[in-house]
């Protein structure tokens, strides 16, 4: 007999704790090979093709396309044995037993593990539901599997406890929520968690069980706590007809979270100055009209970049607010920020302060070439110690950037056109560019920052400086 295995959204790590459904990849009654991906998944960082490290036929899929699902609910089910393959599928895709043989033990995902600091979690079974080894008897049963899944049904909330009871309520347990996400936004709009019934695994509370109490109609809002409803029903009428309303999940989510983080979090200072690029793009010129691969602007800045933190190394740390230490960082990963479809994305190359310019000029183009492909792994997006952003390409001469937490410094860098500037005593018309620069002011004070800049103002306007230290 075929045993059925369930498979999990696994720990795609960086601390994501949910993804959301793009493409299903697989469709019930296809045979899996062991690794093959089986759906495409977006998380608030990139696109991930998830892997099943089972091979058999699949039984079973949970939850459809733009779906949200936590870390570690269910996604498909494969049935694994030979028993189970139709005569004219590959019989090596599974295992010949009913057990899982070695060859077809769930392998560790690539890419991505589980962490072995996460204690496990105990699943329980609730009563009515099938235990977690049973086999559907066929297709119908997987059907209904997806439709319990993807349609949870909306309870009504239970009665208010009498006052009296309100501590034994306080105290039944912790509230079965994984995402922080959802926890803020039952907050934000004032639900009381412990009032509704999660329609995940062993109960848990989803977004979609959050969104569903928001909706409720008002006799099933006047159910609820005198102090809920009213937040409930002004919620409802806080847009204007006609409004549309854009969820803050992905991308964008994790972009507004990271900002509003930093803007809580660090007292930031923005200085800026001029400089004359002209000497930095004939530079470039001759570079490129030397042969080999083309050096990008971008590379140049990133090569001062690493330079100037190399002689004031305060930029490039971070804060510990839990030890109240800066935590100064021995190597530079570069954080440059590139506009893709799916929004502002920040790779990062590593050890960029060993890199050339030939070096970081190939390796900015593999990694834009992947974000536009949203092709981006997580541990590429993660791990900057310093970033660099070059919002003249979008036509724009200054900003005030923000720094990306934990960050301490962002170097932004504006368009650069001819201006009149004074050049050796005379008016000339000039490459010119102004240069800003965001930093906590916890990790240090203007005269770091300004010596930071001007190095930088410096390199650029005559990049015989830069060769001084290389």
């Amino acid at each position: 007999m075929p045993q059925v295995m369930e498979f999990k959204l696994p720990d795609l790590g960086e601390g994501l704790t949910e993804a959301e459904i793009v493409r299903w990849l697989v469709a019930v009654g296809d045979v899996v090979a062991i690794d093959q991906p089986v759906v495409e998944v977006e998380t608030a960082k990139a696109m991930v093709e998830v892997p099943c490290p089972y091979g058999g036929v699949v039984t079973a899929r949970f939850g459809e396309e733009g779906t949200e699902l936590p870390v570690g609910a269910p996604l498909i089910t494969v049935a694994v044995g030979a028993a189970c393959l139709p005569a004219e599928a590959d019989a090596g895709a599974v295992a010949t037993e009913g057990a899982p043989d070695s060859a077809n033990a769930p392998r560790p995902l690539i890419g991505y593990g589980s962490d072995p600091s996460r204690p496990a979690r105990r699943r329980r079974v609730r009563p009515g539901s099938a235990a977690p080894g049973a086999a559907p008897a066929g297709p119908a049963p997987a059907v209904v599997a997806v439709a319990a899944v993807t349609a949870p049904a909306v309870t009504a909330p239970p009665v208010t406890a009498p006052a009296a009871a309100a501590p034994a309520v306080v105290v039944a347990g912790p509230v079965p929520v994984i995402s922080p996400l959802v926890r803020k936004l039952a907050r934000d709009h004032g639900v009381d968690l412990r009032a509704l019934r999660g329609s995940g695994p062993e109960g848990l509370i989803l977004r979609a069980d959050v969104d569903a109490a928001l909706r409720a109609p008002a006799r099933e809002a006047s159910a609820m706590a005198p102090v809920v409803a009213p937040v409930v029903a002004s919620v409802g009428s806080a847009a204007p007809e006609g409004a549309t309303r854009i969820p803050l999940k992905g991308v964008r989510g994790a972009v507004a979270d990271k900002l509003s983080r930093s803007r809580r979090e660090i007292p930031d200072a923005t200085c800026w100055v001029d400089a004359d690029a002209t000497e930095l793009m004939a530079t470039r010129a001759a570079m490129n009209a030397a042969g080999g691969p083309k050096i990008s602007v971008l590379a140049l800045l990133a090569r001062i970049c690493t330079a100037a933190l190399a002689r004031h190394p305060e930029l490039n740390s971070t804060v510990d607010l839990a030890a109240n230490e800066i935590v100064r960082l021995p190597s530079v990963h570069l954080g440059f920020a590139a506009q893709t479809e799916r929004g502002l994305m920040v790779p990062v190359v590593r050890d960029a302060q060993a890199r050339s310019a030939e070096s970081l000029s190939a390796e900015f183009a593999r990694l834009t070439e992947l974000a536009r492909a949203g092709k981006l792994a997580p541990a590429d997006l993660t791990g900057g110690t310093f970033t660099l952003n070059n919002y003249g390409v979008f036509g724009v001469d200054g900003s005030t950037p923000i720094i990306n937490h934990p960050e301490a410094a962002m170097l932004g860098v504006g368009r650069i056109i001819p201006k009149p500037w004074v050049y050796q005593g005379e008016l000339a018309v000039r490459q010119v560019v102004q240069l800003s620069l965001t930093f906590d002011h916890r990790v240090c004070d203007g005269g770091t920052a300004g010596g930071f800049l001007r190095y930088v103002a410096d390199c650029v306007e005559s990049p015989s400086v830069l060769l001084r230290s290389l």
